[in-house]
């Protein structure tokens, strides 16, 4: 069985990083005897000069991609439609904000490297809290309350927001990401040579993990 080390670029505000990962996952479990995988996340903020309270959704995208009403409603059914496939609820009525997601990245970081068997549920929490739920992923209580409920230590998890462990370690990241040309998330590394980008569908995963495992490379 071939091991494939893939490391999954993301922002957990970016509702297409919710459809990939959910894809990826859905192509992991299709391959199951063929190929093992090693998933990193890693951090790319959409919007890292998004101010404290955040800004209201629909206008952050209309004025960020010059939509109008109609296109933003448009893009919002599709996504909706692409996440109920993968059994994925984005629920555009409990959202009406977005956040700033520096915490958060701290917060899977801080998984990574202290509890990395942790870090997938943690990421797939975080994604359901904001997307799902409507929930401010910005607020230190509630990624308290996300990171303990898969079993994080709540205690550490307040300590590493209130004091800030593994900042620098997070903007290291995206800057060596943003260095290698990464531009739009989400963008899946494997093996630290092959670039799939965007929320694709699982039979396309499938196809190029396979051919990667195939080449051994």
């Amino acid at each position: 069985m071939a091991k494939l080390r893939i490391d999954f670029l993301s922002d957990v505000v970016c509702p297409w990083c919710a459809i990939g990962l959910a894809s990826l996952e859905q192509a992991l479990r299709q391959l199951q005897g063929e190929v093992e995988a090693e998933l990193h996340f890693q951090p790319f903020e959409l919007d890292p000069d998004m101010p404290a309270g955040g800004m209201d959704v629909a206008e952050n995208l209309k004025r960020k991609y010059g939509m109008s009403d109609a296109q933003l409603a448009e893009n919002q059914a599709r996504i909706r439609d692409r996440g109920a496939e993968l059994g994925f609820t984005f629920d555009f009525n409990a959202r009406s904000r977005t956040w700033n997601t520096f915490d958060a990245h701290r917060l899977l970081h801080w998984a990574a490297v202290e509890v990395p068997e942790r870090q997938l549920p943690l990421k797939r929490a975080l994604l359901v809290a904001n997307f799902s739920e409507g929930r401010d992923i910005s607020d230190p209580a509630v990624l308290v309350e996300v990171a303990a409920g898969v079993g994080l230590d709540a205690t550490r998890a307040r300590a590493v927001l209130d004091g800030g462990e593994f900042a620098d370690a997070v903007r290291e990241a995206e800057n060596f990401f943003q260095r290698l040309g990464i531009r739009s998330v989400p963008a899946v590394i494997v093996q630290r040579r092959h670039l799939i980008s965007g929320g694709q569908p699982p039979e396309v995963f499938k196809r190029a993990l396979r051919e990667i495992a195939a080449a051994g490379a």
